[in-house]
């Protein structure tokens, strides 16, 4: 590789380990103090359903509810456009609907309340615990793939990589107080397959170089690799940034949430192919004996069986 292309990415390793020592702990210290503000999938809630005329506009309707002091309403289209599901966080009550109905009434009297509902946390709970066993479950496969297919000290970088990504998108989820439902939870799993993807590539170069390359430092074939790769990594990520970032701006408040999710989990992701599972590497010492295929005995075929050459004599 041309001296011109090569990038010495792990001149920052020890810098870019104390960065994500430090997000991990503030993540760390936020899920223990602020804990996750579970939405109504988790926690339970009261559910309305109200019918218009004509269909309304849904941020029109939200700001009318938060203006009335329901400040953690959601507000989406239920089957047709005129018909509107409000999900509150609050314990249910009865007055609840027709206060809800009273405020949309205040321009409109042909509204109609077709439902009020209690959303039991039962369930939330129960999908809160298969969603954590599920992302365990995740955890272990990825790293039993990695350590069969390349080597256990890439699996220690590639669930080191995942565990990191995980833990700063729940951080920032935690410090900035945003909701957390089932949406989050199914970007978070999706980080995972992309953050695994984008480590099995990188993974898979050093592999291949520190096989070609003997006579080079561990250091420097993971920086040849890392180069080698930067296009690929780069053009990936962006397209799915700019698909993500579209889904923020325009997608509404019902998918916000994954959106945000998955796009802090792309950028992550990237950041940790590089510096996370290629420093760990690094930390366990990797080297070409690691990665060395053994050599196979000579055989011969006979028939249905197969025989070890005898040595020859001198």
């Amino acid at each position: 590789m041309s001296q011109e292309r090569l990038i010495n990415f792990m001149a920052f390793r020890k810098l870019a380990a104390i960065i994500s020592i430090i997000l991990i702990l503030i993540s760390i210290v936020s899920l223990a103090t602020n804990r996750l503000q579970l939405g109504l999938d988790f926690t339970g809630g009261t559910l309305i359903e109200v019918s218009y005329q004509q269909a309304p506009e849904l941020p029109i309707v939200r700001e009318k509810l938060q203006k009335a002091g329901f400040t953690d309403a959601m507000v989406q289209n239920f089957g047709a456009d005129t018909e509107v599901l409000v999900r509150l966080g609050q314990a249910f009550d009865d007055q609840v609907g027709q206060q809800v109905l009273k405020v949309l009434q205040d321009e409109d009297t042909a509204i109609k309340l077709e439902r009020s509902e209690y959303v039991g946390a039962q369930v939330g709970e129960e999908l809160m615990e298969q969603g954590g066993l599920g992302l365990l479950l995740a955890l272990g496969i990825v790293m039993l793939y990695v350590a069969l297919r390349f080597q256990l000290k890439f699996s220690v970088g590639a669930v080191a990589a995942l565990a990191h990504d995980v833990l700063i998108v729940l951080g920032i989820f935690s410090v900035l107080a945003l909701d957390f439902d089932l949406t989050v939870l199914a970007a978070i799993l999706a980080v995972i397959g992309y953050s695994l993807n984008d480590t099995i590539v990188v993974s898979d170069r050093i592999r291949e170089n520190f096989r070609k390359l003997r006579k080079e430092t561990a250091l420097r074939i993971i920086n040849i690799s890392i180069s080698q790769t930067l296009g690929r990594t780069l053009v990936t990520s962006m397209t799915t940034i700019l698909v993500l970032i579209s889904l923020l701006v325009f997608g509404g408040e019902l998918i916000y949430g994954f959106a945000l999710a998955l796009l802090i989990g792309v950028l992550v992701g990237t950041y940790s192919s590089i510096y996370v599972a290629a420093n760990v590497l690094l930390v366990l010492g990797i080297n070409q004996a690691d990665l060395i295929i053994p050599p196979k005995e000579d055989v011969i075929e006979g028939e249905g069986f197969e025989v070890d050459l005898p040595e020859s004599k001198s």
